[in-house]
């Protein structure tokens, strides 16, 4: 008897240290997480950067995470986050900024779970908004482009005229290029890739070079005719410099995948706040991407340079200090 006790003492120890050797698990507030995306995590750019940064809140905090797509009616959003309160999940991340009022008027029905959305406007206490801070990413983008332009004609496609971006590409590459010519379409939102490839055509006819497509459901098609016709592009959201390493000059990257992580751990640490979040270059949540080798090593210098003395100062080169 007393063998097999000792037995079984060395078998739970074992088991102990087995567990041990993993990841520990989530000993803070962090329960279990939720995805909502309005479409896909298969779009290769913003609905998969969502998804990787469930899989590292997952492998981090050792935890259950699930995900929903096609979720982009507050019917349909209604009905997932009544699913995932019956499975455990005290955070939902809603990865758009339609999410925001979705939440706002979901949230009071669930105190227990915090809501997270992007780009909008977050109203009750257990509701957080998480805004990327596009001005200055656009403005060291602009700047490249300005740079790098040949007739000094730059064309840029945006989703919307909001995105704080498309103001800071065009002083950027105003700022670099006093004689530069920045046109810029709208697509009308984020996914039209059709619309976005014939108003690329209309830029082109208009004798632009370089071009910025700020949307994350259609930049790809356009970096790939922009490719396709010998000229310049920079890419958006992600670090495109793999569809065409001379022809994407660089990328205005959103860390997204890693704003998970920051934004579990400070929920696991009871250190969420509500409201509305800001993040920029000083959060290391958005920085430039791989610079095609077209670009001049001097100017890639300076550049680089620029950022550090903007996440020091929070100053562009256009502002004094």
């Amino acid at each position: 008897m007393h063998s097999r006790f000792v037995r079984f003492g060395i078998l739970l120890l074992s088991l102990l240290l087995l567990t041990s050797c993993g990841q520990a698990m989530s000993s803070g507030k962090l329960k279990k997480a939720g995805l909502l995306v309005p479409d896909t995590i298969n779009d290769q750019v913003w609905g998969t950067k969502g998804y990787k940064g469930m899989l590292k809140i997952q492998s981090l905090h050792n935890i259950e995470v699930f995900y929903k797509e096609g979720m982009n009616t507050e019917l349909v959003v209604e009905r997932a986050v009544k699913e995932f309160d019956q499975k455990g999940v005290n955070i939902i991340f809603g990865h758009g900024n339609e999410y925001a009022e979705y939440f706002n008027h979901i949230s009071p029905n669930y105190p227990h779970i915090h809501f997270v959305s992007f780009n909008g406007d977050a109203e009750n206490s257990n509701t957080t908004s998480l805004n990327f801070e596009g001005y200055a990413m656009g403005f060291f983008g602009g700047m490249i482009a300005g740079h790098m332009t040949k007739p000094n004609k730059i064309g840029i496609i945006a989703a919307y005229e909001w995105q704080p971006e498309i103001e800071g590409f065009y002083e950027g590459a105003n700022y670099e290029n006093q004689d530069v010519d920045v046109m810029i379409e709208y697509v009308g939102n984020w996914d039209d890739g059709k619309k976005a490839i014939e108003l690329l055509d209309k830029l082109m006819k208009k004798g632009i070079d370089v071009v910025y497509p700020a949307g994350d459901g259609f930049n790809v098609p356009v970096i790939e005719r922009v490719k396709e016709a010998g000229h310049y592009a920079i890419g958006y959201v992600s670090d495109q410099s793999d569809l065409g390493e001379s022809a994407v000059l660089t990328s205005t990257i959103q860390r997204v995948d890693y704003l998970y992580e920051v934004v579990a751990d400070r929920f696991d640490k009871g250190e969420l706040s509500s409201g509305n979040l800001s993040f920029d270059f000083q959060d290391d949540v958005i920085s430039l991407g791989k610079f095609s080798s077209d670009v001049d090593p001097e100017f890639i210098v300076e550049i680089n340079h620029d950022i550090e003395k903007y996440k020091k100062t929070g100053k562009l080169p256009n502002e004094k200090e």
